[in-house]
C-alpha cells in the first residue's frame, strides 16, 4: 500500500457514499482478488477501506476481537456489525460490550425482526430444535443480509483453517447471493497466527474460548469440545448441520 492509500484508509468517513452497481463490484473483484491473495491482512483491509469508504464494514461474532482490532488500527471508526440473535451466551454479549468500550470502532448491534418470544409464537417453541435451518435463516441470515444493504463490501473473520468447507474461501471474492464484495483478511491465517496476534496485542477474547468452546454460536446449538475433537464439532452436535448459512 502506498502512503496515499494508507492515508485514505485512515480518513475514510464520508468517502464513497454512492454505491456501485453489482456489475461494477463484480468486475472490481475480478481484477484485485488474485493481487491481494498473498497480501498481509492489514493491507487487505486498507484496500477495502480506500476502495469502499463508509460503504465497507466489518462483521464479528465476538469469538475474539482480532479482525476488529486490525480494522481499528487501519481505519479508526470503521463500522463493526454484530448480530444479536437473542440466543447468545452472556459472555458473547460481554465481549461485544468490551470491544465497543475499548476499540476505536463504530459498533452496530442488529437484531432479527422477531424476538425469541415472537418467533416461538409464530413457529412453535424452540425452533432451533424442530427446524434449525429455519431458525438460522430467521435469526442470522436474513437480518445480516438486510443490515448489509447499505454497504458494497464487508469483511468477515472467516479462516480456511477452521473447517474443510472454507478451504477455498477467497481473500477477496464476490458473493452472488448478496450482490456484494466479501473480504476475508484472515483467510490464510493459521490457528498459531491468530494466537500469536492475540498474545502480542492483548486482543480481547471471548472467555468461552478458554472454557472448551473454540467455536461459539448460539447457546442452544453450541456445546463444549473435548481435547482433540474438531473445533467445529461443538456446533449443532448430533446433526448434519455444519454452517448457519451466512457463508454459503
Amino acid at each position: 500500500m502506498t502512503a496515499a492509500t494508507t492515508a485514505s484508509a485512515r480518513n475514510f468517513r464520508g468517502t464513497h457514499t454512492e454505491g456501485r452497481s453489482p456489475e461494477e463490484l463484480r468486475e472490481l473483484v475480478s481484477h484485485v482478488g488474485a493481487e491481494l491473495e498473498l497480501a498481509p491482512a492489514e493491507n487487505i483491509i486498507e484496500w477495502a477501506v480506500a476502495t469502499f469508504g463508509e460503504r465497507f464494514c466489518i462483521t464479528s461474532s465476538m469469538g475474539d476481537a482480532v479482525l476488529a482490532h486490525l480494522a481499528s488500527k487501519v481505519a479508526p471508526g470503521v463500522d463493526v456489525v454484530f448480530l444479536d440473535t437473542g440466543y447468545h451466551f452472556a459472555e458473547t454479549i460481554g465481549t461485544r460490550d468490551a470491544v465497543e468500550a475499548t476499540l476505536d470502532v463504530n459498533l452496530l448491534t442488529i437484531t432479527p425482526k422477531q424476538s425469541v418470544a415472537e418467533q416461538d409464537a409464530a413457529h412453535g417453541k424452540d425452533l432451533y430444535k424442530t427446524d434449525p435451518d429455519l431458525c438460522c435463516a430467521l435469526r442470522k441470515v436474513q437480518p445480516l443480509a438486510e443490515s448489509l444493504e447499505q454497504y458494497d463490501a464487508w469483511a468477515t473473520g472467516l479462516r480456511r483453517a477452521e473447517t474443510h468447507n472454507r478451504v477455498i474461501a477467497p481473500v477477496v471474492g464476490w458473493d452472488a447471493k448478496k450482490g456484494k464484495v466479501k473480504v476475508s483478511p484472515l483467510a490464510r491465517w493459521s490457528d498459531e497466527q491468530v494466537e500469536g496476534y492475540i498474545a502480542e496485542n492483548g486482543v480481547l477474547v471471548n472467555p468461552l474460548v478458554y472454557d472448551g468452546y473454540p467455536s461459539i454460536g448460539c447457546w442452544p446449538c453450541t456445546r463444549r469440545v473435548a481435547p482433540g475433537e474438531d473445533p467445529r464439532s461443538g456446533r449443532w452436535a448430533g446433526t448434519n448441520k455444519t454452517e448457519c448459512g451466512i457463508h454459503s
